[in-house]
Parts: structure tokens; sequence; C-alpha cells
């Protein structure tokens, strides 16, 4: 059974059905100046831009995403060691780690860590992040700013390009209305339908 149980200690799938992650930023002047993201173990996740906001933008990574996730936070001890490494560097926004698993809570907080695992898992959030964003921008344009649809589209694509975004499965019904809406600018349903089909199709034959 030993061949057996190595390989689910390594994934992190040891952790308890109710065990989640909880990513939070702070960082006054910019632009969010606050956000969170909680990952739950089946790779639910929540984003806000505010402590009290009950109406959080829902999106789900994939089940290898969520486990390279887990293994990161594995690799971390879950938290019960310091990050921060201590050097005199420009404050770049204070970020917590907390891990909860039942009535187990651990955090860190840290500006800057060397940990490379540390630093792998926050790049991890930071994409979420960005994810999260370019989907906020985009359904707000949609909705408000029917002009400014292209630039967002725009962005996602660049995002895209740039390997920054994650669960990209997320943009499919918005990106579907759009291609399929004659009121929106024809470029800009021309490029909603060809990343929808990057999506769709990652790898197309040559």
């Amino acid at each position: 059974m030993k061949w057996v149980l190595l390989p689910l200690l390594a994934t992190g799938l040891w952790a308890g059905d109710n065990a989640r992650l909880v990513y939070m930023k702070s960082f006054p002047g910019s632009v969010p100046a606050y956000t969170q993201i909680v990952l739950e173990s089946s790779g639910n996740a929540e984003y806000r831009e505010a402590e009290d906001d009950d109406q959080p933008l829902k999106f789900k990574l994939t089940e290898t995403d969520t486990h390279q996730v887990f293994e990161l936070v594995d690799k971390l001890d879950h938290f019960k060691r310091p990050l921060e490494s201590g050097l005199k560097v420009a404050f770049m926004g204070m970020k917590t780690f907390r891990w909860q698993d039942g009535d187990k809570t651990t955090e860190v907080k840290f500006n800057f860590s060397e940990d490379l695992s540390a630093q792998a898992l926050l790049d991890w959030f930071e994409r979420m992040a960005e994810s999260a964003q370019r989907r906020i921008d985009l359904e707000r344009t949609a909705k408000y700013d029917r002009l400014g649809v292209f630039k967002a589209l725009s962005l996602l694509s660049v995002s895209m390009d740039h390997k920054r975004l994650v669960a990209v499965e997320q943009y499919l019904p918005m990106l579907d209305r759009i291609a399929n809406n004659d009121s929106y600018m024809h470029t800009a349903r021309v490029r909603a339908s060809e990343i929808a089909e990057a999506i769709r199709n990652p790898n197309p034959k040559p």
C-alpha cells in the first residue's frame, strides 16, 4: 500500500474536505487597495475587493491547478513558519496566507519573501486576481460602456497570451453573449469570438 499512499501525500490530497486557503493583500493607494481570494480544496474560489463583499465573483480552478496550489502549501508547512525576507525593500502590499482545515487555522503575513514556494504561491493568487479583474472589467463594460468592450477584450487577450489567466472557462458565457449580439461593434464581436475559440480549442491543428 505504500506506493499508493505516497503520491496522495505528495499532492496534498490528505487535506480535509473543508480545507481551504485564504489570500489577502492590503495595499492602500493601489487599485484595488484590497483583494481577497478564498480557494476550497474542491477548486471552488471566490474573489473580493472588500472584506464585507457579500457578492464575490466565483470561479473554479481545474483539478490539476488546485493540486499544484495545495502542493505549494504543503511545501510551506501550512504557514507555520515566517516568510518575510527581512530585507530592506519597497513596500509592495501586506500579504496574508491563511490555511484553514476544520478547527485548525494557521497564517503568515509578509511584504516580500525570498522563499521560492512562497513566490510561486503568490504568483498563483496574483493570476487568480488578474483573471477576476479582467472578468469584472469585461462584464462592466459590456453592460455600461459598449464602446469600451473592444479595449476590455484586448486586455483580456494580452493577459491570456502572457499565461496570466486561470479558470478561463469563466469568460465563455460573456464572450458568447458579445459575439452573438449585433448591438456591439463588429470588431468587438470578432475579437470575442476569437478569444472564445482559443479557450475552447487551445491546441488547434496546424
